[in-house]
């Protein structure tokens, strides 16, 4: 098939790569040329395990390219992806003005039956809105479908090689047929492809992200308690993923989701409310309670200093991590990835800046999109050893596989206290506090 892809962003440069990889002809289309001259050049602007070598092999092979030709690729393809970003609002609602355009776009240039695919995330009811935009401007016959995405980054080839499900929102039995089509190499072990009406694709992507959202938060809460009454939610974590009703996915409690999804998702939810006048308390407390996790450990680290200095000087509590050094180990809101969106690690960056600390950072692949952010205001390392020289303590966000299993006598050695700060519960606390390491998890007593 002859595919186009509008939007080179997260989800149209992956779902452009893997439907080259099954055969097609696809063009990724971006209305910024210099994004495009840099994939033209082989170089991909985000990290994405596989996805550089798997764009390579489709460019060379001649299946896979790249314009900011947008009519060239409206004229030169058969069904088209609109893969475009939509940001919350200030007040929540997603900005779908930028999936307008394109949709106006085609509209003008198509010269012939065309099958329009919405991948972005966008309100209900915006596939219709795209049926009227367009009828409006042209006489050809067309089709408009929505097609959610549900990518993880970090695993995105393989969630889109191998789907749990693929959902297809269509108000015409032909258009289903034509996209299972499309998606029956990625179906081989069986998943299922869902067909249903539009409104109610759009709305289970929504729904999706706002179950695993509350999971977490609901765990944090959970953790919470955990402190208070002297339990250990490792264990609680155990017992729960245990039982088949609940199951293990997303209980990891720890500092916050992060990302672009999971709080944009939320926010539409909560605007979609607001608009139909209704009160969406169990979606009002998930944001609410994700906010507030982000704070957990500065809050963990401002107990702990404050009572040392206390015992040592109070004319000085009232800016106890003034002057103090914390190397952070991780800024990219989860493994696999250098996005740094919603992510827990500026919340944390940011007060220990204000409370007068120095910050130090290391993470594999996000330094560069944190630099674009804080500039100078933070110190950042080549390596996760160089970064705790000489700091008050370490400071553990994202639970990068490198950070796993690390030289703990080398750790003590390079940091001026041995404490840890552990916000993802990666190490067992006894065997820590035995090594001579102050330690502090999330939900641990």
């Amino acid at each position: 098939m002859r595919i186009a892809v509008i939007g080179t962003g997260y989800v149209g440069l992956v779902a452009g790569t893997c439907f080259a990889e099954t055969g097609n002809d696809v063009v990724c289309v971006d209305i910024d040329g210099n994004r495009i001259k840099s994939l033209q050049a082989g170089s991909v602007p985000i990290y994405e395990p596989g996805l550089g070598e798997m764009i390579q092999r489709n460019q060379t092979d001649g299946r896979l390219s790249f314009t900011s030709d947008l009519k060239a690729g409206i004229l030169g393809s058969d069904i088209l992806f609109i893969a475009v970003g939509t940001p919350s609002g200030e007040d929540g609602a997603p900005q779908v003005e930028g999936v307008f355009e394109v949709a106006r776009a085609i509209g003008r240039h198509m010269d012939a039956y065309r099958l329009i695919v919405v991948k972005s995330t966008v309100p209900v009811g915006t596939g219709d809105r795209i049926q009227e935009e367009i009828s409006l401007l042209t006489k050809f016959e067309f089709d408009v479908a929505s097609n959610p995405e549900f990518l993880k980054e970090g695993a995105a080839l393989g969630d889109f090689l191998r789907p749990d499900r693929v959902i297809i929102g269509v108000s015409q039995h032909r258009v289903g047929e034509l996209l299972t089509d499309l998606y029956a190499p990625f179906l081989r072990t069986g998943s299922p492809i869902l067909i249903m009406d539009r409104r109610s694709a759009e709305m289970t992507k929504y729904s999706a992200n706002a179950v695993l959202a509350s999971r977490i938060s609901l765990m944090n809460e959970i953790a919470n308690l955990c402190e208070l009454v002297g339990a250990d939610v490792s264990h609680v974590r155990q017992g729960l993923g245990s039982d088949g009703r609940i199951g293990s996915s997303f209980l990891f409690p720890g500092v916050g989701y992060g990302g672009s999804c999971f709080s944009k998702d939320i926010r539409a939810l909560l605007y979609l409310s607001r608009v139909h006048h209704y009160s969406p308390h169990l979606l009002q407390a998930i944001e609410v309670v994700n906010e507030r996790q982000k704070r957990k450990l500065v809050e963990k680290i401002l107990s702990f200093f404050s009572q040392e200095i206390l015992a040592e000087n109070a004319t000085q509590a009232h800016c106890p991590l003034k002057g103090l050094t914390f190397a952070i180990w991780g800024l990219a809101f989860k493994p696999q990835t250098d996005d740094v969106r919603e992510a827990p690690s500026l919340v944390i960056i940011r007060e220990l800046l204000e409370l007068g600390a120095r910050v130090h950072a290391y993470d594999p692949k996000a330094i560069g999109s944190m630099r674009q952010i804080f500039g100078n205001k933070i110190q950042y390392a080549q390596d996760n050893y160089e970064v705790l020289r000489g700091a008050d303590a370490l400071v553990l966000v994202t639970e990068w596989n490198l950070f796993r299993n690390p030289d703990f006598s080398r750790i003590k050695r390079l940091l001026r206290r041995p404490i840890i700060f552990d916000g993802r519960n990666q190490y067992n606390p006894t065997e820590i506090r035995e090594l001579g390491f102050t330690y502090f998890g999330i939900g641990r007593s």
